[in-house]
């Protein structure tokens, strides 16, 4: 299950010419905030590039926290996109969400299949992240 902002998203990409795309996953680079002073992040080692995750619950919400180097923008997109369409959901939608999430809206076209596991292990880790926070 793909919570409603991320299948917004999702669609929004989607319909996109294909031109237009990797200037929307720019944008969402773009959006990734440095993470606040002493929150630890966790490295996917998964990923060929540096790409650090935190998740955490407060008040019942989701917060998400990236590093993501600006040298690798496709990547911190990805990062981007899971942060406009998760931030501020509920634990157990975070959760819902499957793996290949973003199969069928193009981003296939802007990944290779080495890029979209590491990406795809992300996505896992912050589930990870969350189930560890909900028993804390």
């Amino acid at each position: 299950m793909v919570p409603p902002k991320l299948k917004q998203a999702l669609e929004l990409f989607k319909s996109l010419p294909k031109e237009l795309r990797s200037q929307v996953l720019l944008e969402y680079a773009a959006k990734v905030p440095p993470p606040p002073p002493g929150v630890e992040l966790e490295r996917v080692h998964e990923c060929q590039t540096p790409f650090f995750v935190h998740a955490d619950v407060e008040g019942g919400r989701v917060r998400l926290y990236f590093h993501v180097p600006d040298e690798a923008p496709t990547v911190k997109a990805f990062a981007g996109l899971l942060r406009e369409g998760l931030e501020g959901e509920s634990p157990e939608a975070v959760l819902e969400v499957p793996p290949g999430f973003y199969r069928g809206y193009g981003l296939e076209e802007f990944f290779t299949p080495l890029r979209l596991r590491g990406l795809e292990a992300a996505l896992l880790r912050l589930q990870a992240q969350v189930r560890k926070a909900l028993t804390s």
